[in-house]
């Protein structure tokens, strides 16, 4: 209910960057070898003042902007595509992360990968967990690598719940590879001290 409601009374602009700048001002205090990513919606990624928001949030908690990774979906070049393009070239000109996400499961974003945008493709979880029984999903993770790689990009598997899945996709050449397997997901405390504890530990050894 929370996020119809907040877009009804116009506040989702607000409450994005909220998020934004809190997400810097917490990846600040991590471990540098720590990066966050956000999810950037549709209606938020053709705003003109996002590349500002970012921009001042990583300069204002001093975070390298390589340690910040904002994820969209394919459902961004749904409609005009021009100012969407014109956000996600200035967001890359800062020089954070563009990760493509949900890869293969809406509307076809191939004919812009060409144009520098993005530095990681992700692999929709639908795909991987049914790659054990269905050889269709092999090829079609296979031709997203190559893809991927082809274009110089990063390349992350989701969705993956067992040691089955992580050797699959390790030797298809996922680069990254998220899911259950690792670990569910977190509140902020418990995450937040599970980076920060993990950040003393290196220093101590």
């Amino acid at each position: 209910m929370f996020i119809p409601v907040a877009e009804e009374a116009g506040l989702m602009p607000a409450i994005g960057e909220w998020v934004i700048d809190e997400a810097c001002r917490a990846a600040g205090t991590w471990p540098e070898t720590v990066s966050v990513a956000l999810n950037i919606s549709p209606k938020q990624i053709v705003l003109p003042n996002l590349p500002n928001v970012v921009s001042e949030a990583i300069a204002r908690y001093k975070l390298a902007a390589n340690r910040l990774e904002l994820e969209v979906t394919e459902g961004v070049f749904l409609g005009e595509n021009g100012p969407t393009l014109d956000v996600l070239k200035r967001l890359r000109q800062l020089g954070v992360g563009i990760a493509l996400d949900d890869f293969g499961t809406g509307y076809s974003s191939i004919g812009y990968l060409n144009k520098a945008i993005f530095h990681k493709l992700k692999i929709d979880g639908s795909f991987v967990r049914e790659a054990g029984s269905r050889p269709e999903n092999v090829a079609i993770i296979q031709s997203i690598v190559q893809l991927a790689k082809s274009f110089r990009m990063t390349i992350t598997a989701e969705g993956v719940e067992t040691a089955e899945d992580f050797e699959r996709m390790r030797d298809l050449g996922c680069d990254i590879i998220q899911g259950y397997l690792f670990g569910k997901p977190l509140s902020y405390e418990r995450a937040n001290q599970m980076v920060v504890g993990l950040g003393a530990q290196r220093k101590a050894g």
